[in-house]
């Protein structure tokens, strides 16, 4: 086994600097792979269907990866498209895809596998007792399914299908970001350890690397070892920033579950071969007695106006911890008031976040803080969005004009640096599942469609 795959970058569309790129092409791999998509930035690129990254950058790095594969005539495989791997995230991909190969005379069979559950699914699994939570899952019910998108992730069996049947370019929805580049290692008897070990190194690109940054990585699998290799001028990469990796996105570094079971990194070893290259031994891989697909979820909660304001004044600053509750009190009746009892306060979220005063940190801090002042970020959520703005308007004014009892008269509190200072930042998502589907076979959930470009 002497297998070479090309991780351009972490994230498509993320841009990646082209003379790195063309050092990973110069060695040609057998596969180009990279990731689309995460839930790092919240639930609503999942609940809405808008991707994080623009058109115009993922047309960009797309044209480049698509370019390389037609001159190596390898694989190239992207996951999680759109951000959230929705079905119409991987539409969106493949309409920039067949556009780039008709500007650029480009030829290849396209695979487009999709993950977007439906709510009939979803509620036979639900009423089979096969959805099983993961820790820290919200609860849910029956009628979920209904009012929120869901997808669920793959792993590497749906990627090698399309492979099978001869796909040169596949676009998925949700994966395991580790499944994009283990399936083709995996599909042809490297050993799994190995694989899947060398997968969680470079599914991010060069985040592993010193400094970390959008470019890429090669690795050479091989038959008891693999070497992951900085591909940037300005890039390096150690044994402690190779293995450091293993704890991004896990709360276990040594072990990692896929859908079909888990990598165990316990024993593996870091060796640096020189100042960009690292070579990895050791990992093993126990295969799962039951297959599992993980399932994400979102739904819209509500719309939101926000409100950015400051204050500098240390008295005011010390009395902002009593008089917001008596401002939350005092907007609950003014909401009765002003919509005349149509609007229910209780249907009103209004919070404050003081930043310098531990509104990153949810909980108390360590250590008492003494700001000199304070960035406040006044949220507002209603069931829609004009009723979250109208609320807005009030307690923009209101808030600028707290009652200080150390002072006489009317003062300001709190100073905006916008006019108007209300902005209606639209829809507000949640997160609904952290949970997998239990007693599926590997591609059950999934649905693949082929066509020529």
């Amino acid at each position: 086994m002497d297998m070479r795959i090309l991780a351009p970058t972490g994230a498509l569309g993320a841009g990646f600097d082209t003379d790195a790129f063309d050092r990973g092409v110069a060695a040609r791999p057998h596969v180009i792979a990279c990731d689309a998509g995460s839930t790092d930035s919240g639930p609503a690129a999942l609940g809405s269907g808008t991707p994080k990254l623009s058109a115009q950058a993922v047309t960009r790095d797309l044209r480049l990866l698509l370019r390389a594969r037609d001159t190596l005539q390898v694989p190239l495989i992207i996951g999680s498209c759109g951000t959230s791997g929705r079905d119409m995230g991987v539409d969106w991909v493949a309409g920039m895809a067949r556009t780039i190969a008709a500007k650029e005379g480009l030829h290849f069979k396209l695979g487009l596998i999709y993950s977007d559950q439906s709510a009939e699914r979803l509620e036979a699994l639900y009423d089979a007792g096969r959805l099983r939570a993961l820790p820290h899952a919200p609860a849910i019910d029956r009628d979920l399914f209904a009012r929120s998108h869901t997808v669920a992730m793959m792993g590497v069996e749906p990627i090698q299908e399309a492979l099978a049947t001869g796909c040169d370019v596949v676009l998925t929805g949700r994966a395991s970001d580790t499944a994009l580049f283990a399936a083709l290692p995996h599909g042809q008897g490297a050993d799994p350890g190995l694989t899947w070990h060398m997968a969680k190194t470079v599914e991010c690109g060069a985040a592993c690397a010193i400094p970390p940054s959008a470019n890429g990585l090669l690795v050479t699998l091989r038959d008891d070892h693999f070497d992951v290799t900085a591909l940037a001028d300005d890039s390096r990469l150690t044994p402690r920033s190779v293995a450091a990796h293993t704890l991004y996105e896990n709360a276990d570094p040594f072990h990692i579950a896929e859908p079909s079971g888990t990598l165990d990194t316990t024993h593996a070893t870091y060796e640096a071969v020189d100042e960009r290259t690292v070579r990895v031994r050791g990992a093993r891989y126990t295969e799962a007695d039951d297959y599992t697909n993980k399932l994400e979820g979102a739904e819209l909660v509500g719309y939101q106006t926000v409100i950015v304001g400051g204050v500098r004044d240390k008295v005011v600053i010390e009395r902002l911890p009593e008089l917001l509750p008596m401002a939350k009190k005092y907007f609950a009746a003014k909401i009765l008031d002003v919509f005349d009892g149509r609007v229910d306060p209780d249907t009103i979220d209004i919070n404050y976040r003081l930043y310098g005063a531990g509104a990153v940190l949810a909980g108390p801090e360590p250590s008492p803080l003494q700001p000199q002042e304070l960035g406040v970020l006044i949220t507002v959520t209603a069931p829609d969005q004009d009723t979250a703005h109208a609320v807005s308007t009030f307690v923009a004014h209101a808030s600028s004009h707290l009652p200080i009892p150390e002072y006489d008269g009317l003062v300001s509190t709190l100073a905006y640096p916008y006019s108007p200072p209300e902005m209606d930042r639209g829809p507000l998502y949640r997160f609904t599942l952290n949970h997998v589907a239990t007693g599926v076979t590997p591609t059950e959930l999934f649905r693949t469609s082929t066509e020529e470009v």
